[in-house]
């Protein structure tokens, strides 16, 4: 999600020697502890009433709308305790006055919820050229990772992204990228969305971005795992199906190993990417497998946190799958927050139905899916 556009495949193979730097620097970073995040306000689960079978669906969906003004129909979702989070868009803010507005409305509507908890409020605001927000963090991350000093940099731009979504309401961000690119030019670095093509690079100003913004009280969210460094410019997942054939070694070695760091950095969320890693899965996309999301990112990896799909829109997606199917299957392999970021509320709505059918019909056990719902619940109670 929010690449403008895409061009040709090209692909360069790392040196095995650039690989082992990064296990060494990913274990260095291992020694400091996910649990040195600030402590937030508690709000307690049982304090909450019962939820209805669609609230608890609702926890795990993420909405959208179009234009500047949110409509009745997601206000009335989010009243009901229906919705977990809102995601905005450009096209959303016409100025900080604004969508502070708005987000004031929103939690209006969140106040008569039964689920007594705030709203995730969440945007991408990756610095450089991807920015909903005006202002910081005005450095792309690629500038960031060729500064003289990369972590520091990384480390005032966490603490500046985390400074301008928390003055208009906001809580979470959908940064930073993670992906280590391996081409100039290529998809993830046409925008300068990459710090580096050197993973110890990558994987130090991440830990860095995260620690400094979630010291602000929003939270951090690493993309796209497990990395869409290598894709071509044209391989762009929001308009197709995208195919990643790297070695499992080097999948390991280059791509994963700033989550590593992410992890040890105490990150709240991972999204997973829509590209499918032959190495992994050859059959699904990442978003999709339960490979991918539960034995590589939660039991290789050890992250604990709140999985988020990318866009659920996605082209990279079977364009026969409707929204509902897409949640689904998306909760089934591990995704734990479903982003319906299609700039309609009524697509939002279609996966909460979705969810509401399969949790009541059996398809989702109703034990996984209340430890997804849990763990999006302590996310909202630490943005709190």
């Amino acid at each position: 999600m929010d690449a403008p556009r895409t061009s040709s495949l090209r692909r360069r193979t790392l040196l095995a020697a650039a690989g082992a730097a990064v296990a060494t620097a990913s274990a260095a970073t291992g020694a400091q502890r996910a649990d040195a995040q600030p402590r937030h306000r508690h709000h307690p689960a049982h304090h909450r009433p019962e939820l209805t079978t669609r609230q608890q669906a609702g926890q795990r969906v993420v909405s959208s709308y179009p234009g500047l003004t949110p409509p009745a129909a997601l206000l009335d979702a989010i009243a009901a305790g229906e919705v977990a989070g809102v995601i905005f868009f450009g096209e959303n803010i016409s100025s900080d006055s604004q969508i502070t507005s708005v987000i004031g409305q929103l939690n209006k509507a969140n106040a008569s919820s039964p689920v007594k908890l705030p709203l995730l409020l969440m945007t991408d605001q990756e610095g450089g050229e991807v920015r909903r927000l005006p202002g910081a963090p005005v450095s792309s991350e690629k500038q960031i990772g060729e500064a003289g000093d990369p972590a520091g940099a990384a480390s005032t731009a966490g603490t500046q992204a985390g400074q301008n979504l928390a003055g208009v309401g906001m809580n979470v961000n959908l940064a930073p990228v993670l992906d280590v690119y391996r081409t100039a030019g290529n998809f993830i670095d046409e925008y300068q969305r990459s710090y580096s093509m050197d993973p110890a690079v990558v994987s130090s100003c991440g830990h860095a971005f995260i620690e400094a913004q979630q010291k602000t009280g929003v939270a951090a969210t690493a993309k796209h795992f497990p990395g869409l460094g290598a894709a071509a410019t044209a391989q762009n997942t929001d308009e197709g199906p995208v195919t990643l054939t790297q070695s499992l070694s080097e999948l390991r070695s280059v791509d994963e190993a700033p989550y590593t760091a992410a992890v040890c950095a105490g990150v709240k969320l991972v999204m997973c990417s829509w590209a499918v890693y032959t190495a992994l899965d050859s059959g699904h996309p990442a978003g999709l497998s339960s490979v991918v999301v539960q034995r590589e990112l939660r039991q290789r990896l050890g992250f604990t946190g709140v999985t988020i799909t990318d866009a659920l829109e996605a082209g990279a997606i079977d364009p026969s799958y409707d929204t509902g199917t897409r949640a689904v299957l998306a909760a089934t392999a591990g995704m734990d927050l479903l982003l319906c970021s299609a700039r309609d509320a009524s697509q939002g709505a279609d996966a909460v139905s979705a969810l509401e059918s399969a949790l009541e019909s059996g398809q989702l056990p109703s034990a996984s899916f209340g430890a997804a719902v849990q763990r999006v619940t302590a996310l909202r109670g630490w943005v709190g």
